[in-house]
């Protein structure tokens, strides 16, 4: 028998994986003490492992074999994950290359095409944990889809519903006008951009004037279409400059809508003129002004991002940036745009769409965060969970105490 110069893998791993599993070796087995049990995290269907993967799960799978061997019941279970939005993109791409779209494919038909995606991508997941000899028991795989699974989360989201952690409401969302659903924080990014800052005059109402004696407003901004909405003008209240402007009215150009004007401290005196246009339903900040202050709640985007029937019939069925060039020019031919300057802006961007996100509010189903929060802070306050290194604890503490409540939904067929 000739030896060969270097050890080969391939020629032996294949055999004994296939060997340990078919003997059931990593099932769990009666045993000693408590036992023990890893839930795998589970990769999404619409990808392959990366090094990531398998650094975590040569981390789990040395815990797992060593806990195995000290006589403990021990499993690890494994599954993948539907990745909703991840594998409708996935799919809907699949289709647009055929030249079909989603309306022309219908939902059962587009359900039936994923789930034969899946089987071959949720596969490939699979063969390379096995290829990487993780003890897995795979007598007990799960997918987030199957019925079982599907049940499992239905009773737990009753259960939090009737526990009044999970309610539905209307609030602020991030939403991706490509893929008409919302997303989280965590799937948008926000990227630095070339952008302008427009400065628009409110004419003020019954004789009004500022310090400086011009009977208007100006007020930058850098998302003009979003003026359609506006539903009040904010100032800083210690800003002397317009004091004696609370509490009075100016005039919403274009649309004629009036707005009050209202002092609250989110106001950044050093921002542009120091004043604020207030759009409740299309910008984070301006949605908690609007509720400090019980304003208007004006929508006036579909879920397609065109203009709809709350603003003026000329801009109706307008593209949001269609919109946006008719306004500026609109403003322009009314004497009402004072200048316009470069300005680098923050845009948000859908994680995988790469479209700028909207916000915006929709009805949606939420998980009251606060209740689960309080827990969470005061095991690190009585020191029974420790941060390290301690100053960490500041950045911890500012994200528990001003953490919001929690968009569970999604727009999706799949």
């Amino acid at each position: 028998m000739e030896l060969k110069g270097g050890f080969d893998p391939s020629s032996m791993e294949q055999e004994l994986y296939r060997f340990w599993e078919s003997e059931g070796l990593f099932a769990p087995q009666p045993g000693t003490g408590r036992p023990f049990c890893i839930a795998i995290p589970p990769p999404n269907v619409t990808g392959t492992l990366h090094i990531g993967h398998a650094f975590q799960m040569s981390l789990m799978d040395g815990l797992v074999r060593y806990h195995r061997m000290l006589g403990r019941e021990t499993l690890w279970q494994t599954g993948t994950d539907h990745a909703g939005i991840s594998t409708q993109m996935v799919v809907t791409e699949q289709l647009a290359a055929e030249g079909k779209s989603l309306p022309d494919t219908g939902r059962s038909a587009f359900i039936d095409r994923v789930w034969d995606w899946k089987e071959t991508t949720g596969g490939n997941l699979t063969q390379q944990l096995r290829r990487l000899g993780a003890s897995i028991d795979w007598s007990r795989e799960r997918f987030t889809m199957d019925d079982r699974y599907a049940r499992a989360v239905l009773e737990v989201f009753v259960r939090l519903y009737d526990e009044g952690l999970i309610y539905r409401g209307s609030r602020m969302v991030n939403w991706d006008p490509s893929l008409r659903t919302a997303l989280s924080d965590l799937e948008t990014e926000t990227v630095e951009e070339d952008g302008f800052l427009w400065h628009i005059r409110y004419p003020l109402a019954d004789g009004q004037t500022t310090q400086a004696g011009d009977p208007f407003l100006v007020i930058a901004t850098t998302r003009p279409e979003t003026m359609l909405g506006d539903s009040a003008v904010a100032v800083h209240p210690e800003d002397e400059r317009y004091q004696h402007l609370i509490g009075s009215r100016a005039t919403l150009p274009l649309v004629g809508r009036s707005l009050a004007i209202v002092a609250d401290e989110h106001v950044d005196r050093e921002f542009g003129t120091g004043c604020l246009k207030v759009t409740p339903a299309h910008d984070f900040d301006d949605y908690e002004i609007g509720q400090r202050h019980d304003l208007p709640v004006i929508t006036i985007l579909t879920e397609t991002a065109h203009v709809n029937d709350n603003a003026p019939t000329k801009y109706q069925g307008l593209e949001r940036f269609e919109a946006r060039g008719r306004i500026v020019a609109d403003l322009s031919a009314d004497s009402m745009l004072e200048s316009v300057k470069p300005h680098r802006i923050q845009i948000p961007r859908g994680e995988r769409s790469k479209q700028i996100v909207e916000p915006m509010v929709t009805k949606q189903w939420w998980v009251r965060i606060a209740p689960l929060a309080e827990p969470a802070i005061r095991a690190v306050e009585a020191g029974r969970v420790r941060i390290e290194p301690k100053r960490w604890e500041k950045v911890y503490f500012s994200w528990m105490r001003n953490i919001r409540d929690w968009c569970i939904s999604r727009q999706l067929w799949w």
